[in-house]
């Protein structure tokens, strides 16, 4: 092995400048930029750092396969469809899931910047990275909630209330009132929240071993028993509500206005790890877990009618929209899965992320477009039109974003790992938020 003055091996660098003098007086300068220097703190005499921005790299473009030379922005951009031709389905009714609309789309985002988070940039406005909360057009930043002192695990804001309830692993639920934003009363569980909704009047709250109801017009409050372990997830269909477990089964319970209960209806068994997603549409019960599997549950019969294992990770968050099912992995995809003609679901479109996908939620924009939040591991969510996949947008937040869920008319809410809540706003106009 040959060896270099300084007892390391022999490598070639490109510098970033042709002065050899200036190479010979630092012999052990390296070609990266100090990291404390950026932040104006540097105390090294010599650093063996730059103290200079590196010049921004030539770019070249690649040969599509035709002759000419060009950048693309999405794979396969030339085909027909998204994806490969043999997944593409009789009945899709001629959605162009993944295919890039004439509309401008936001191209991929720079990274927020770390000391901009803590409050210490010292670069402020030319800093090369983000000051901002989000990027992209058509909504801002409204307002922040803070009080959690631990993940959001469940927003929720009930029919004709003013209040919206937010749930954490702290264990506690916060209601803060609508208008002015103030937390207006914190109830502590003594358990973790593991997930809470809404449905008209009622607020369900899943914890260890239970689920805790409450109807906030009747003052009506009641513990359903009966769970095994966390209840991570939970789902109003059919007149009925059910709670997915840590032990995989999924409860169902049936309130009763004469006896003005729940009633224990059945307990659907099949899945093998813990149930984290519910969803219910055209009739079905869908449950994704942490087996990796996706089961279809038939309402009438409470019968398994299909189980899909095209994921490879655990299955986070289900939705279902138009007559399409929605589903995100932590094997960074997003899968639509449509009805064939046998009466079996299947993939007919997957949406490739670069990081696993926390949990997904579909809203209309402010003139109805159909819009998909995807909350990815990298602490970011990234807003797509629907059906094309197109990207729109980002919000950023310091830790992952467990918690989505739509308000009224043009809000939307998010929660992340460090129990923020976050307000967001639909506009028509394009704005950028600085908060």
């Amino acid at each position: 092995m040959d060896l270099d003055e300084y007892g390391g091996n022999k490598r070639v660098f490109n510098r970033l400048s042709t002065d050899k003098q200036q190479q010979q007086q630092q012999p052990h300068q390296q070609q990266k930029v100090c990291f404390h220097w950026r932040a104006g703190k540097c105390t090294r005499r010599p650093c063996n750092f730059l103290h200079r921005e590196l010049p921004a790299p030539h770019l070249t473009a690649s040969s599509n396969g035709n002759g000419s030379n060009s950048f693309k922005r999405y794979p396969d951009e030339s085909s027909s469809f998204s994806g490969p031709t043999n997944v593409v389905r009789r009945n899709s009714n001629n959605h162009t899931w993944g295919r890039i609309g004439n509309k401008a789309t936001v191209k991929k985002m720079d990274k927020i910047c770390h000391f901009w988070v803590q409050g210490n940039c010292n670069y402020k406005e030319s800093c090369r990275y983000l000051h901002s909360w989000s990027i992209g057009e058509g909504f801002s930043l409204l307002t922040q909630l803070d009080g959690h002192q631990n993940v959001i695990s469940g927003v929720a804001l009930p029919s004709g209330s003013d209040k919206l309830y937010t749930g954490s692993k702290d264990e506690t639920v916060r209601a803060w009132d609508c208008g002015s934003g103030q937390c207006m009363g914190v109830l502590n569980l003594g358990g973790e929240v593991g997930c809470m909704i809404s449905e008209g009047p009622w607020i369900f709250v899943g914890t260890p071993n239970s689920v805790k109801a409450w109807n906030f017009q009747s003052n009506i409050d009641m513990n359903l028993s009966g769970p095994v372990g966390q209840v991570y997830a939970m789902v109003v269909g059919n007149g009925m509500l059910f709670a997915g477990t840590q032990d995989g089964s999924i409860l169902a319970w049936k309130f009763d206005a004469a006896t003005n209960a729940f009633h224990a209806v059945t307990s659907l068994q099949g899945h093998t790890l813990g149930v984290v997603t519910l969803v219910v549409g055209a009739n079905r019960l869908c449950s994704g877990s942490m087996d990796k599997t996706i089961k279809v549950w038939n309402l009438e019969t409470f019968q398994c009618m299909q189980t899909l294992t095209d994921h490879s990770s655990v299955v986070m968050c289900l939705l279902f929209w138009d007559q399409f099912l929605l589903s995100c992995s932590l094997d960074k995809t997003i899968k639509i899965w449509v009805t064939s003609e046998s009466g079996n679901m299947e993939v007919t479109y997957t949406h490739n992320e670069e990081q696993g996908v926390i949990t997904i939620c579909g809203m209309l924009d402010l003139e109805g477009k159909p819009v998909l939040l995807s909350s990815c591991n990298d602490n970011s969510v990234r807003l797509y039109d629907l059906p094309s996949f197109s990207e729109r947008g980002k919000l950023f937040s310091k830790e992952e974003v467990r918690a989505i869920q739509t308000g009224p008319p043009g809000l939307f809410f998010t929660g992340d790992g460090t129990g923020q809540v976050r307000v967001w706003q639909w506009s028509t106009a394009p704005v950028q938020s600085t908060t």
